[in-house]
């Protein structure tokens, strides 16, 4: 097949037919539910992760309630979200954080989110985006990863690089948004080892 040159206003076009109003697949209702939700999500299935949060924020309902979980317990928790010690060390660490150094608010920075446990830029630019719309950066995941590469908008393998590339091309303004769109592309017509027959952006791939 004949490739195409990349051609972002195109792709934008059809992304954008196909979901008109791109939001977060995570449920939740307070902003440090999202940064919760968002850790766990770290090689889960959102789906999961939502399973599991309908019960846990209905045990947890503010920082204080984290602060004060018991570890073991709260493995026991999240134990289906997989990766369960690394991730309740990081979130009970996170809530004092945010309780101690922040005064129980999510930081509205990417220099003050990373000094949270367990956030890094891809959590940091989902939470920042989501919580307050702004655009430091582009949240860079397994999808974004795979689709970047296959739509020929880089050639790189580490999430950092790869953000980089897209925050060379893509508008900021379109930041937030782009991510969420090839998240959700991912998930529905393209996820890991399609064989690209239907999918509704083939015609733009570079590496197939």
């Amino acid at each position: 097949m004949k490739k195409e040159h990349i051609n972002l206003p195109k792709i934008s076009k059809i992304l954008t037919r196909l979901y008109p109003e791109p939001v977060c697949a995570l449920h939740y209702k307070k902003p440090f539910e999202l940064l919760v939700a968002v850790i766990l999500s770290a090689q889960c299935t959102d789906k999961r992760v939502n399973e599991v949060t309908k019960t846990l924020f209905k045990k947890y309902r503010n920082v204080d309630d984290y602060v004060s979980a018991k570890p073991l317990e709260f493995e026991k928790d999240i134990y289906s979200t997989g990766f369960y010690r690394a991730k309740t060390k990081n979130i009970l660490a996170g809530a004092k954080v945010i309780k101690n150094n922040f005064k129980g608010v999510i930081p509205k920075t990417m220099t003050e989110m990373i000094t949270v446990p367990g956030v890094g830029r891809k959590t940091a630019n989902v939470v920042l985006g989501e919580l307050y719309g702004k655009a430091e950066g582009i949240a860079v995941d397994t999808h974004v990863i795979r689709l970047s590469r296959l739509l020929g908008l880089t050639k790189h393998k580490d999430a950092a690089k790869i953000e980089r590339d897209l925050m060379k091309v893509i508008p900021k303004k379109d930041w937030v948004r782009f991510s969420h769109l090839l998240i959700l592309y991912g998930r529905e017509y393209c996820p890991a080892h399609c064989k690209h027959t239907t999918c509704p952006l083939k015609q733009y791939y570079a590496k197939i």
